[in-house]
């Protein structure tokens, strides 16, 4: 009877871990239904919507029709898509610029020197700026007639005639790179600053006394130790500078001519400027495509585990 008991005993509890372990499954899921209803909504639907339009002739005055790759061979003659590719390249390698730059700031900003915090808050004050507040300012430093950078020069005798940042062909994409570069340094600086303060202050004793100077210091402690922080201010970067719509299209709108056109500004035109959705549907794939391979090249180079949670 005892062992009867007990069966019954254990086969009621398992029966009530069960149905508990199933209300529980439920109510995880009632949890996450909404928010995973948005993401088909917004980011699957449109995605799988956008690569089967990639494949047609469609605009709103008339019915889709199937074309296979012709979109796709349409792009490789297509020569502002090269343009834009490579200054979308340009603007993406411009990254490490101003990573090195903000450890520099970020390693004098963590010295021993007076009002080290109030630099930090100016130094930070750029990234919360809205980008298109950003765009403004630095188009009015740009200008031609009242740009400060123009009367700067112009008052040091530096140059005879003021030049024409955001409408020459030389100087509009690097303008657009300085002023990119300029919003980004202050996040890249509290990221690494809040790498450099999480190294152990005696691993720098421990080589100090073994005769190591500052920049042997730096090379074999700081720089592998930072690595994680250098790993993401660089993806934050690439991504950054792919997706940096509404910077160009304030300061120069792509121009002038094609100088600082990049991927997403050329999109934007095709589709609600040109309004040929499907070859902007298939622009978009492409340079999907390229987001991938830039996220997965820097996975590789950061060792292949990016975003690890380690369990505990």
């Amino acid at each position: 009877m005892a062992t009867v008991g007990a069966e019954v005993g254990s086969t009621r509890r398992a029966a009530f871990a069960a149905r508990r372990s199933t209300r529980q499954g439920v109510l995880i899921w009632c949890f996450l239904a909404p928010s995973l209803l948005i993401f088909l909504l917004y980011r699957i639907l449109p995605l799988v919507w956008n690569v089967v339009l990639s494949f047609e002739a469609w605009s709103p005055l008339k019915p889709a029709v199937f074309v296979g790759l012709d979109n796709y061979e349409e792009i490789l003659t297509d020569e502002v898509f090269w343009q834009a590719l490579w200054n979308t390249l340009y603007l993406v390698a411009s990254a490490p610029i101003a990573i090195a730059i903000a450890l520099g700031l970020a390693l004098l900003v963590d010295s021993d020197i007076r009002g080290r915090n109030v630099y930090r808050t100016l130094i930070f004050l750029s990234y919360p700026l809205m980008t298109v507040a950003v765009a403004i300012i630095w188009r009015w430093m740009f200008d031609e007639r009242v740009g400060l950078f123009n009367y700067v020069a112009r008052s040091l005798h530096l140059v005879d005639a003021p030049i024409p940042f955001l409408n020459s062909f030389t100087w509009a994409l690097p303008s657009v790179i300085a002023a990119n570069i300029w919003q980004m340094l202050g996040f890249y600086m509290i990221i690494l600053l809040t790498g450099l303060q999480n190294i152990p202050g005696n691993l720098y004793e421990a080589a100090a006394i073994d005769g190591a100077n500052a920049v042997r210091r730096f090379l074999r402690i700081t720089l592998p130790l930072l690595r994680p922080s250098i790993f993401l201010c660089f993806v934050i970067g690439m991504l950054n500078s792919v997706t940096s719509f509404d910077l160009v299209y304030v300061m120069t709108g792509g121009g002038p001519g094609r100088a600082t056109e990049i991927l997403v500004t050329y999109i934007y035109k095709l589709g609600f400027v040109q309004t040929r959705f499907d070859y902007a549907a298939a622009v978009t794939v492409v340079f999907f495509v390229l987001l991938l391979v830039i996220a997965w090249a820097a996975n590789r180079l950061s060792g292949g585990n990016a975003g690890a949670v380690e369990a505990d």
